[in-house]
């Protein structure tokens, strides 16, 4: 007859089955990555602020917000761009460049309104780009402390039966 042997359990730690330096490095280039898109983002910021600031445009009085402020902003930016187009359609009597007659005189005024609305636009389209570029940032450095994170725990443990003699 078998002899029964009682058992017990016991905790191995085992080395991984595969090295995890590469996803270690992945994880620090995210990290890496993730600082210089803030950087880069911080910097479009500053220099489309910096540009918008040296135009020195003042909101009119009957802009719908921020009246007598300089256009230092994404926000400032668009309420610039809308009341242009206002001013201009006044001009037009309504009509947009397109709608206008090739010999209109007031065709060269809609051309000059419709080319400013859309260098404040682009300008507004640049902050949220850069906004973008942030929060990818901030993304990509989260992501890549994680992945980080997850390769330095490296070790296995396994649950084995054990028979004690």
């Amino acid at each position: 007859m078998s002899q029964d042997l009682p058992t017990t359990t016991a905790d191995a730690v085992e080395p991984p089955a595969k090295k995890v330096g590469l996803v270690k490095a992945v994880g620090v280039l995210g990290i890496i990555g993730g600082v210089l898109l803030i950087v880069v983002a911080i910097i479009a910021w500053i220099a489309v602020t910096m540009q918008l600031t040296a135009e020195n445009i003042t909101i009119p009085d009957d802009a719908v917000a921020f009246q007598g402020q300089q256009v230092t902003g994404p926000v400032t930016a668009y309420v610039q761009a809308d009341i242009i187009n206002h001013h201009a359609l006044q001009a037009s009597g309504g009509k947009t460049y397109a709608e206008l007659d090739q010999d209109d005189p007031i065709r060269a005024t809609m051309m000059q309104a419709s080319f400013l609305r859309a260098s404040l636009f682009t300008s507004v389209v640049a902050y949220g780009v850069a906004l973008f570029a942030a929060g990818m940032g901030v993304l990509a450095i989260l992501f890549g402390w994680a992945i980080h994170r997850l390769a330095d725990v490296p070790v296995v443990v396994k649950r084995s039966a054990l028979a004690v003699e």
